[in-house]
């Protein structure tokens, strides 16, 4: 009887029977073609002298199994619109990988753009500024400077001003030095880490934002001047403040200042004001606000006076907070007129201390020389929604924003929103508040933005069972049947979207 059940349980060398050993290796080749389906990180749409063609760039990635890490790519594309005839897409033959690249940002004319490679083990942070057929500049920041760039979704922040001379990130400040000790007692003078005689402490114990920010530096703002290659911190951010978000401010009417707005939150943001930094990883419960700051390149007011008197030049300036009366602002967007900053706030979370709830939009009008003592008014643009109506607009639940969601009247936004159990996309008039879903109302798949260039949006659609699909959308001549602008979105035939039907 053990005779012949031996002949129909076979074993491996490792002691599994044959049955575990098919199921195993079923598993394992199904788990590939999954990796095999590469995700759309992001993406940007270029426009050219042609109306009817646009570039795009996508940054996609693919799991390495081996090593545990993601694979980044970039993929190039044209895309042909002939009027109401289907579109063409033509891509380049094959992705190009980005090794060690942390993040790629391009200018805001598509001419230049910025590759961040973040240094490993204490190695330096490299920034290349490459334009359409070279390598223009490469900065290499010592860690004395600052460590690597953020580029999770809260904190990141990179940012080219408009003549594209600078560029505001975050980055985390290089920590503070540790106090070395010998047989004598304290060294003022440190040591190096060869130094057999003496020893360092722990230093003065700072509190990180846990989670996956565990051991990282505090969230700090930075500007690169790209002709020189030097870097300078924000003058006049308290300690006490996290970094993130940063864009640039219009230039004033005098063509001179040069502002940066950015996120702030305080090391007191846990419910109620607790005097810790609770947890912010998918928590929009964290009190925050926007502050606008000079950058550390421009020259202090009245410094050529000061200098003229001979007296001492004026004190660099402090932060400051933009939206005292709301307890949440986040992803600060201005307008391509630069009349307006938009923004997003989580205050409905941040008060009842929930971890999501739903969000409220708000717009600034923004002065065209504004003055660090003028009081800004903040004006309701989407309310929150406390009671939505069946098959109505549930109000914004947004987990992101681009860097420029804004279509060709510079009023009207589009950003990706949870709407019951899937995201749609959203239109949003920022002057009268109306919400418009643009995403086609008889889908089931979710709908996320990727770009925007004139009044054409490049998105992705997928479902759990359909792998994404990119989609072109254009606004029509025509309307819809509550007489809105009606959208037409097309196919977008795709190499990244291959898969088996298993």
């Amino acid at each position: 009887m053990q005779d012949s059940q031996s002949a129909f349980k076979k074993e491996d060398p490792l002691g599994m029977d044959a049955m575990s050993s098919e199921e195993y290796a079923s598993q394992s080749k199904l788990l590939q073609e999954f990796t095999n389906v590469p995700s759309i990180e992001s993406a940007w749409l270029f426009k050219t002298n042609n109306e009817d063609r646009s570039r795009a760039m996508f940054s996609i990635s693919q799991p390495d199994l081996l090593a545990n890490k993601k694979r980044k790519y970039i993929l190039h594309s044209h895309i042909v619109t002939h009027g109401t005839m289907p579109l063409e897409c033509h891509w380049s033959p094959f992705p190009i990988e980005m090794t060690g690249v942390s993040a790629v940002v391009p200018s805001p004319s598509g001419s230049k753009l910025l590759v961040v490679r973040n240094g490993e083990k204490g190695s330096r942070t490299t920034l290349q500024i490459v334009n359409q057929s070279h390598v223009e500049k490469e900065i290499h920041v010592d860690q004395s400077i600052h460590g690597p760039l953020y580029t999770d979704e809260w904190f990141h922040g990179i940012s080219w001003n408009h003549e594209e001379t600078f560029i505001a990130y975050i980055a985390e400040q290089t920590p503070r030095p540790k106090p070395a000790f010998d047989d004598a007692g304290y060294r003022k003078g440190g040591s190096s880490e060869e130094d057999c005689n003496s020893w360092r402490g722990q230093g003065d114990w700072e509190e990180d934002w846990g989670e996956t920010y565990s051991r990282k530096g505090r969230p700090s703002l930075f500007v690169l001047d790209i002709a020189s290659g030097e870097v300078r911190a924000a003058r006049g951010v308290p300690k006490s403040i996290s970094a993130g978000q940063v864009v640039w401010a219009p230039p004033s009417s005098s063509g001179h200042q040069k502002l940066l707005v950015f996120v702030g939150w305080l090391e007191h943001n846990g419910f109620q004001s607790t005097a810790r930094k609770l947890g912010i990883k998918y928590c929009s419960n964290r009190p925050c606000s926007l502050y606008a700051i000079h950058s550390p390149f421009e020259e202090e007011p009245n410094a050529d006076n000061a200098s003229d008197s001979g007296s001492e030049s004026v004190p660099a300036s402090v932060a400051t907070n933009l939206t005292p009366s709301i307890s949440s602002a986040l992803f600060p967007r201005f307008s391509k007129d630069g009349k307006l900053l938009v923004f997003l706030s989580s205050k409905c979370a941040v008060d009842s201390g929930a971890h999501n709830a739903t969000d409220s939009l708000h717009r600034i009008n923004w002065p065209s020389d504004w003055k660090a003592d003028e009081q800004l008014s903040v004006t309701d643009v989407v309310p929150v929604v406390m009671c939505p109506q069946d098959g109505c607009f549930p109000g914004l639940y947004c987990s992101a924003m681009l860097s420029d969601p804004w279509l060709s009247d510079h009023c009207t936004m589009v950003l990706t929103s949870a709407w019951r159990s899937t995201e749609v996309m959203l239109s949003i008039d920022v002057l009268s508040g109306e919400v418009t879903r643009i995403s086609p109302q008889d889908s089931d798949y979710s709908w996320s933005t990727l770009a925007i260039s004139g009044n054409n949006v490049l998105s992705v659609s997928s479902s759990p069972i359909d792998p994404p699909q990119i989609r072109y959308g254009r606004r029509a001549s025509t309307e819809d049947h509550d007489g809105r602008c009606a959208w037409v979105w097309d196919e977008v035939t795709s190499p990244l979207t291959a898969a088996s039907n298993k």
